[in-house]
């Protein structure tokens, strides 16, 4: 009566390990920071990180280096920091801060601060654009819309409950979030009018609209992650994710659009089709030597121009693929 119980054991445990050992490690690995990390984000061609840490600030690394560039402290007199989202624009010319109350503009080319601004309620995301336009989701279900250039704020009301996501065209257009409601919300930047609205099954953990504005996608805490036609509102495919729950960190359009970057809060990084959906590829970030935290979130994926993957973790790590 022993022995089914032990074969379905080692079964298991060998197919574990077999799913282990197919998972492709990484070309190149580097260690960025020691330091505990908040948040981190990637340029668009992955050569340029934003990393902010428990007690070094934030800091800008030029990966191509790899050098760090600048340091910035946020709020405080000390070299703690509060940051918990960063965002870099498409052009990487702009990049921005969020500490749960406040929000900073930075410029990449010198470092030097645009503007510091109080938020009305607790921050969740941040998303800027190539002009400075940015983005910053609240508790309250609003969604600030700043631009530094015109000294202009609006505030978006479109969601009942908090907001837990933004992203933004690249020419500060188009916004687009997503809440605990499960509404996902495209709309105009400037004004705040709604031009989209789609309703999912539970609360939206992710939003991330391309840099031309013409496709949408969103991703709720259930596993269901769709993409759509920004323009018209149809339906353009869903992911085909066979497990019962699948959570998303981070997603970027690489390829010319053609393909959705994504990675989870669980170590993964998956490459799907657009299209129709269908994933074509799979890896795993490493924990760093000597860590006593055994997880990783995958906070922020890029393709470099050379069709490299690279991404960066809460274990301090930018690791990169073939």
């Amino acid at each position: 009566m022993t022995q089914v119980p032990m074969l379905l054991f080692w079964s298991t445990w060998l197919c574990v390990a077999l799913l282990s050992a197919c998972q492709p490690s990484a070309d190149k690995m580097m260690v960025l920071t020691t330091d505990a990390s908040y948040s981190a984000s990637l340029s668009n061609d992955g050569n340029i990180a934003l990393v902010s840490t428990a007690n070094n600030g934030v800091q800008v690394w030029d990966l191509t280096g790899p050098s760090i560039s600048y340091q910035w402290l946020q709020g405080k007199q000390d070299n703690t920091s509060n940051v918990i989202d960063t965002a870099i624009s498409a052009n990487n010319t702009f990049a921005a801060t969020m500490s749960s109350d406040s929000l900073a503009i930075w410029r990449l080319d010198d470092g030097s601060s645009v503007g510091w601004w109080s938020l009305p309620s607790y921050a969740q995301s941040v998303a800027i654009a190539n002009n400075g336009q940015t983005l910053v989701g609240l508790v309250d279900g609003s969604v600030v819309s700043l631009s530094p250039q015109k000294n202009r704020l609006i505030q978006f009301l479109g969601h009942q409950e908090k907001v837990n996501n933004v992203s933004i065209s690249a020419d500060g257009e188009t916004a687009l979030s997503g809440g605990n409601d499960g509404k996902v919300m495209l709309w105009n930047s400037q004004t705040g009018q709604p031009m989209q609205q789609w309703q999912m099954d539970s609360r939206i953990t992710k939003v991330l609209i391309n840099d031309s504005g013409s496709l949408s996608f969103a991703a709720d805490i259930t596993g269901n992650a769709n993409l759509w036609h920004s323009n018209s509102g149809d339906s353009l495919s869903q992911l085909d994710i066979k497990r019962r729950q699948m959570n998303f960190s981070a997603a970027r359009f690489v390829k010319n659009d053609t393909q959705l970057l994504t990675g989870t809060p669980s170590k993964e990084i998956f490459l799907w089709q657009v299209d129709s959906g269908k994933k074509t590829g799979h890896w795993q970030v490493q924990l760093s030597k000597n860590t006593q935290n055994r997880g990783a979130v995958v906070y922020s994926v890029a393709m470099t121009t050379q069709g490299s993957i690279v991404s960066i973790s809460s274990q301090g790590l930018i690791e990169y693929w073939q």
